[in-house]
């Protein structure tokens, strides 16, 4: 259509690797494998050790703490206490360690938002950081990240990633605020005289470990109910591990950083982040981002807080209105009230309101299929923008043959359930270098920006790479009815 596109293109490299935990099945080979590290003298663990460390030299950063952390997590198979050496620890350690190719498989579904960090620029440029889903061995996917900057003239230059990608470190002691807490448990259906009673023997504020003390504590009071009552406390704390904090620091590029599946219910991956930055009646700004967990079984959609894109908080997603794809948060509040799109039958989008930013009740269809390339059905391609003239939602509809096509539709800004104009033909159809992918014909976003009047659009094409197309602002208000 009229969408100017860039050349651009960050494609999937296989060569950025991640060090993860490697577990074989079942206990016995976890002892076996030790078993036989034993059995070297120490001058043959030096030997291996050595040899490990010099063959994946320069692919990671730290892997002797990485070595160290993974022989912490099975030294409680060790029969005695017998004090190893520092090598044949992190030998040990290395057995039970693998390297993940996070993003070799496809990098798209990317997300746009302004970087925390505005400093050192030229006159006139901004700098923004950028969201992908990354998907590696396994079809697991991931959050990754990029930087660039967008000058006065809309050309957009990408960073060049860094050679490493380092696991974040998980905080043990994040804390949960038990009203909220209950309440989560009231919504999933876990509220019962025991939960309750487990609470109520609780702080304000609690740890994951002041939790799980307390239910095993619980159950032993339980005894008599154990078999009924095991699968109960199984759940609360899932629901617990399933808000988590994980943190880096400072001299990790953003591009080094990484959200990577942690929780039960993202075991089969974390997928399409949609990041937006909210401001807060206060004054105060947050980045959140809706992502969709999937644990191979079910789609979850979840909700990630940051306000420097070092420390990230982890949230269930409740109520009856929270199911499907594609969550968007809207930037700020609406008349007093917090505000999303969402897709709950798979196939119109639907607005949202919520005094809890956790806890969303009830939804309204606003928009349906319309046009043909949208017969199949509807999304949103991000949270809402907001314009002098509404509310800029870019849509993906899904058309004959499975077509996915980019789109738009403009909202009231007081009232987002009024459509005040829409695109009737595709903003960005897939072109012949585009259509051909891991998914044919599929152009997809999850986050767009507006600058210097023009609309910055990253998008995904078919389901393997990403690109970067630019619309002047009026020229798109101008094609809309």
């Amino acid at each position: 259509m009229h969408i100017k596109r860039t050349g651009i293109v960050l494609s999937p490299n296989k060569q950025r690797v991640v060090l993860r935990p490697f577990q074989p099945p079942g206990d016995d080979r976890v002892l076996r494998v030790i078993a036989r590290v034993c059995t070297l003298s120490e001058h043959e663990v030096d030997t291996l050790l050595a040899k490990v460390l010099e063959e994946f030299h320069g692919r990671h950063q730290k892997p002797k703490a990485f070595f160290e952390r993974r022989f912490r997590d099975l030294r409680h198979h060790l029969l005695t206490d017998t004090p190893l050496t520092e090598n044949r620890r992190l030998l040990l350690g290395a057995y039970f360690t693998q390297e993940y190719a996070l993003e070799s498989a496809a990098l798209f579904n990317p997300s746009l938002v302004w970087h925390p960090d505005q400093t050192n620029l030229p006159p006139g440029s901004r700098r923004f950081a950028m969201s992908l889903r990354a998907v590696g061995e396994g079809h697991i996917s991931s959050i990754v990240f990029r930087s660039g900057t967008i000058s006065r003239d809309v050309q957009i230059t990408v960073d060049e990633p860094v050679r490493f990608v380092t696991t974040p470190r998980f905080v043990p002691d994040s804390s949960y605020e038990n009203d909220l807490f209950r309440r989560k448990l009231i919504e999933l259906g876990l509220g019962t005289p025991f939960t309750y009673e487990v609470l109520s023997e609780l702080p304000t504020e609690f740890t994951l470990d002041q939790l799980e003390t307390q239910l095993k504590s619980s159950l032993r009071e339980h005894r008599s109910h154990h078999d009924e009552l095991a699968p109960l406390v199984e759940q609360v704390v899932m629901l617990a591990k399933s808000n988590y904090e994980i943190q880096y620091t400072p001299d990790h590029d953003l591009s080094e950083r990484l959200v990577f599946p942690f929780s039960p219910t993202e075991s089969n991956g974390i997928e399409d982040a949609r990041f937006v930055h909210f401001q807060h009646d206060d004054g105060s700004s947050r980045y959140y981002a809706t992502y969709s967990a999937y644990d191979g079984r079910m789609v979850l959609p979840q909700l990630l807080e940051t306000k420097d894109f070092l420390r990230f908080k982890m949230h269930t997603l409740n109520g009856p209105a929270v199911s499907n794809k594609g969550m968007a948060l809207f930037p700020r509040k609406i008349n007093g009230h917090y505000a999303m799109l969402g897709r709950q039958d798979g196939e119109h989008l639907h607005l949202m309101y919520s005094d809890m930013l956790y806890f969303w009740h009830t939804s309204e269809l606003i928009i349906k299929p319309t046009n043909p390339w949208e017969y199949v059905q509807m999304g949103n391609c991000g949270s809402p923008i907001e314009t002098d003239a509404g509310w800029l939602v870019l849509t993906h509809g899904v058309g004959a043959m499975r077509k996915y096509c980019i789109g738009a539709v403009l909202l009231d800004l007081e009232d987002p359930s009024k459509i005040l104009a829409r695109l009737h033909e595709p903003l960005i159809t897939s072109n012949e270098v585009e259509r051909e992918g891991y998914v044919p014909n599929v152009v997809y976003s999850c986050g767009a920006i507006v600058y210097e009047n023009h609309l910055v659009i990253p998008y995904a094409m078919s389901d393997y790479a990403t690109t970067f197309g630019t619309i002047e602002l009026n020229k798109l208000m101008s094609l809309m009815s």
